[in-house]
């Protein structure tokens, strides 16, 4: 099987339903950025990580991927591959768990420290700029509501496993001064 298709030449592009639209649609572009933070997740992933950072991450990706499906299906009808209450509250639980490591912010923290820790702090900068995109999505199509929690609880975990990652280096949070 090739990989071209040659369906999409003309700017339009299929989703779930069997449906065309154009590749500028907010739904398109919005899942294409899903797309870029799994991708820059994975570069994440090359880095030598403990095993409980590089676990949940890797259940991360599968996470996106599941993000793209259900934002490629207007069909709110159709109830498979769609985020989960039960998912948005493992990210939440994580948080938890990884922050009980962490000393109280007491100021804004810049990306920085380890290369793992600053490649991450991109990704969450790539899923800020996602969640933004689906709320304009969300604002002229109905979506899986789900979808904004998770990808903010997702930027949050990303914050935290950042912090945690340069704390269990032995590298102090950049601190923001003016």
């Amino acid at each position: 099987m090739k990989i071209y298709t040659k369906t999409g030449d003309d700017g339009n592009t299929g989703v779930q339903g069997n449906l065309r639209m154009s590749k500028s649609h907010p739904r398109i572009i919005a899942y294409g950025t899903v797309d870029e933070a799994n991708a820059a997740l994975g570069i994440v992933l090359t880095n030598l990580l403990d095993d409980d950072i590089a676990e949940i991450l890797k259940r991360i990706q599968n996470e996106l991927f599941l993000v793209g499906a259900d934002l490629s299906n207007p069909n709110l009808n159709d109830i498979r591959n769609r985020i989960s209450l039960e998912m948005i509250q493992k990210l939440e639980l994580s948080i938890d768990k990884f922050e009980s490591e962490l000393p109280p912010l007491t100021n804004f923290i810049l990306p920085g420290g380890e290369i793992a820790a600053a490649q991450l702090h991109y990704v969450r900068t790539i899923v800020r700029r996602v969640e933004t995109q689906v709320v304009q999505l969300s604002e002229k199509n109905e979506i899986n509501s789900n979808c904004m929690i998770y990808l903010n609880r997702l930027s949050d975990l990303f914050f935290v496993i950042s912090r945690l990652i340069n704390k269990r280096k032995g590298k102090d949070d950049i601190l923001w001064k003016i």
